[in-house]
């Protein structure tokens, strides 16, 4: 999971809790590595845009669920402890970190 969010640009490492978060250098987190806050499972927590969470816990409820603490503000849980597409978690990382970056920085990544 470090692999994948570190490959964005500006994109630091930080402990939150004792827990790995990945976010811009000097802007708020936007994905953190938690245990499931029911079984201890390994998971994913991640910003998500408006109407994603909904979409993905009602699609998938085994590998998505609302986090605890920020899930009321539309973050995403992804439960690492299943069959994974890699792909996608990438793009879910892009995503989510897109809705943190500056504008500047998401140009020069989209190549503008």
């Amino acid at each position: 999971m470090e692999r994948v969010c570190l490959a964005l640009p500006g994109v630091e490492e930080r402990l939150n809790h004792g827990m790995p978060t990945f976010g811009i250098v000097g802007r708020p987190a936007f994905a953190n590595l938690h245990t499931h806050p029911d079984d201890g499972r390994p998971t994913l927590w991640f910003k998500a845009a408006p109407g994603v969470q909904g979409e993905l816990v009602d699609q998938e409820p085994e590998r998505f669920f609302v986090p605890p603490y920020v899930g009321p503000r539309g973050w995403v849980g992804l439960r690492l402890d299943v069959d994974l597409d890699w792909d996608e978690v990438a793009d879910v990382a892009e995503q989510s970190w897109r809705l943190t970056a500056p504008k500047r920085l998401v140009r020069e990544f989209d190549g503008e």
